[in-house]
């Protein structure tokens, strides 16, 4: 089996070269001035890509680990939390809601389409005990990206506490978070960040932190408290994952050297170069509402969408992502343009995409496009 080439899934992306020469350094104790100093720069550093002048906290441990931790600290048994649900990983939220005796009230929309904003203003009119609501930045099963600015205006007016999944989409799709009332924001170090799975963040404001005094819901290794503690001496409470924290370093750097609306202007336009082509290829783009970090494309009638990112990996070092979930498993492909993934990779990928549909389409004899909407 040969190694992809490219890699343009939406998480794990691509790391790039320095950051891993500098990761495979021999390592040291995290417990010194040395770790300290490391991570207090990045742990201020983080904010600018948030887009906060509030703290940042690092946990090792995935992004659903921050979505949890986003739950757990600001709420109580029964408290009421409004989801909305136009994806899977939106689901996650209900699931994890449920998990800890919340009362997650959903708002369900249409696989493929953002969240209406005036929905979620109605549902917090009608119901002023509505604690908090979760949405995602970029849903990425779908490829949707959510109006925040909008979302969070709406919210800003209610003692409810915006929460907003941005473990995809951060660094990728705008997201100002302190300007547009996000109070509580949820990213990992696997996606914009470019760095491997093993890192997750969660952005506080000063709304969501006078919340934490009265939330009585049980935590322990990701209660806010021990970390806040810690973050004053610029440390973590538990074992931090050293290596990962290194590397952020220096893709902060590398941010940084771009500048962040750059950042933002080339995931944009490597976005719709990848939207125009897929288009030019008779492919229907499945989300109503394109984000810069992910797309998402209808497949042929009779094209096996898990055969066809197999075939791409396996055999032609191109590794893109199938669906997700019952509705769109083997009925979409997900092509990834953020982090160090550059327009050359993109139209690499693309390239080898239509090659291989059309290898299978001769093979089916099918050329309709699917109806996974």
């Amino acid at each position: 089996m040969t190694k992809p080439a490219i890699l343009l899934t939406p998480g794990p992306t691509p790391v790039p070269e320095v950051t891993r020469k500098l990761m495979a350094e021999p390592i040291f104790h995290h417990r010194t001035p040395r770790y300290r100093e490391i991570f207090g720069d990045v742990s201020e550093r983080l904010k600018k890509v948030f887009m906060t002048k509030n703290p940042v906290y690092t946990f090792a441990g995935s992004g659903s680990l921050a979505m949890e931790a986003s739950l757990v600290n600001f709420h109580s048994a029964g408290d009421k939390i409004l989801i909305g649900e136009n994806g899977k990983f939106a689901e996650r939220f209900t699931a994890i809601a449920r998990a800890f005796g919340l009362n997650p009230i959903v708002l369900k929309v249409a696989i493929g389409e953002a969240v209406p904003p005036a929905l979620i203003e109605e549902a917090l009119k009608k119901d002023p005990d509505i604690r908090s609501v979760c949405v995602q930045l970029c849903e990425t099963s779908t490829a949707a990206l959510n109006d925040i600015r909008a979302i969070g205006a709406a919210v800003a007016k209610t003692r409810a506490l915006l929460i907003v999944d941005a473990i995809s989409g951060l660094g990728a799709d705008r997201l100002e978070t302190d300007h547009w009332h996000a109070d509580l924001v949820i990213a990992g170090s696997q996606k914009a960040l470019m760095l491997p799975p093993g890192l997750a963040f969660l952005s506080v404001s000063e709304k969501a932190k006078a919340r934490m005094a009265t939330a009585g819901l049980p935590r322990y290794y990701y209660d806010l408290k021990h970390y806040e503690k810690s973050l004053k001496d610029s440390d973590t409470p538990w074992t931090p994952a050293l290596t990962l924290v290194i590397g952020l370093q220096k893709t902060l750097d590398l941010i940084e050297e771009e500048g962040l609306e750059n950042v933002f202007k080339r995931c944009a336009a490597n976005a719709a170069f990848t939207r125009e082509t897929l288009q030019k290829m008779g492919l229907k783009l499945f989300s109503k509402a394109p984000s810069s970090t992910v797309t998402a494309a209808c497949l042929p009638e009779g094209i096996d969408g898990e055969k066809l990112t197999q075939v791409m990996r396996d055999e032609k070092g191109i590794a893109m992502a199938g669906g997700q979930g019952d509705q769109m498993k083997g009925k979409v492909v997900r092509i990834c343009h953020m982090g160090a993934i550059t327009k050359q990779d993109v139209e690499a990928g693309l390239k080898v995409l239509g090659e291989t549909l059309k290898e299978m389409k001769s093979s089916s004899g099918s050329s309709r496009c699917c109806s996974c909407q």
